[in-house]
C-alpha cells in the first residue's frame, strides 16, 4: 500500500519525486524500489501533458483576446530565448528538470517543452533523463539526511 502512495505522490505537480522518494524512504521502503516507482510515476504524465497543452491551446485560440495573449506569450518566450538557449534547448531541459528544487520538475519541463515546440517523443526522453538524475540526487540526499538524523538521536 505504501508503494502505491509513493507512486501517487510522484504523479502530482509540485510533489513529484522530490516528495515521493523521501516519503518512501522515511517509511522504511526499499530505496531502489522507491526510486524506480517514483521515476515511473513522475514520467508517466509527461507525454499526455504535452499533448494536452496542445489541445488546450487550440481550444483557447477560439477567443480573439486569449489568442492574442498566447501570441504575445509565445513571441516573448522565443525572444527571451537567445540563440544559445535554442541551440542547447534539449540539454537545458534535462538540467532544468534534474535540479531538485520546487518548480523544476517533469510538469514544468513539459510546459517548457510545449512552449518551445519540442517534439513529444524527444522532449519526453529528455525529461526522463532529467527525472532520473533528479531521482538519484533526491535518493542520495534522502538516505544521507536520514542517516544524519538517526545518528544524532
Amino acid at each position: 500500500m505504501t508503494y502505491l502512495i509513493v507512486f501517487l505522490l510522484s504523479l502530482f505537480p509540485f510533489i513529484e519525486l522530490r516528495g515521493s522518494i523521501p516519503y518512501g524512504i522515511i517509511n522504511g521502503l526499499n530505496p531502489l524500489y522507491v526510486f524506480l516507482i517514483s521515476v515511473a510515476g513522475n514520467i508517466l504524465p509527461v507525454p499526455f501533458l504535452i499533448l494536452f497543452l496542445e489541445d488546450l491551446e487550440k481550444l483557447l485560440r477560439r477567443w480573439k483576446r486569449i489568442s492574442r495573449a498566447l501570441d504575445w506569450l509565445f513571441e516573448r518566450t522565443y525572444k527571451k530565448a537567445d540563440r544559445k538557449v535554442r541551440k542547447w534547448e534539449y540539454l537545458a531541459l534535462i538540467f532544468f528538470v534534474a535540479i531538485p528544487l520546487p518548480g523544476t520538475g517533469a510538469w514544468t519541463g513539459s510546459l517548457i517543452a510545449y512552449l518551445f515546440k519540442m517534439g513529444v517523443k524527444r522532449a519526453t526522453f529528455m525529461i526522463f533523463i532529467g527525472v532520473v538524475i533528479a531521482g538519484i540526487i533526491v535518493t542520495i540526499l534522502s538516505l544521507y539526511g536520514i542517516n544524519i538524523f538517526l545518528a544524532k538521536i
